[in-house]
């Protein structure tokens, strides 16, 4: 990979992570997911072909990139907090209900 071409990924994978923090916005949380396999094919892509490091303009661009990601994986985070700890309830009382059923055979 070249430079630019770096550099093209790290802007693109920024993208898709402002894509990923509007499909947490609107609790869409399949798009989220596909969107996260499509961030994770182009980090895959970086670990398996970025030579050098990049230096001047290229770099600042890179750095903005990833900054923009992090910010944007902060507010997803904060999206999908609740929503986790509301899912992780619902199956602790599920396997509860189980466990309870099977005690006594209701």
């Amino acid at each position: 990979m070249t430079s630019e071409d770096i550099v093209e990924v790290y802007e693109t994978m920024a993208v898709i992570t402002d894509q990923m923090l509007c499909a947490a916005n609107d609790s869409d949380w399949d798009r989220l997911a596909e969107l996260e396999q499509q961030c994770a094919a182009h980090v895959r892509q970086l670990k398996d072909n970025e030579p050098q490091a990049l230096a001047g303009a290229q770099r600042v661009k890179k750095v903005d990139a990833i900054r923009r990601m992090l910010a944007a994986d902060r507010q997803i985070r904060d999206l999908t907090t609740p929503w986790m700890a509301r899912l992780s309830a619902l199956i602790n009382n599920t396997s509860t209900e189980r466990r309870v059923a099977r005690a006594y055979g209701v």
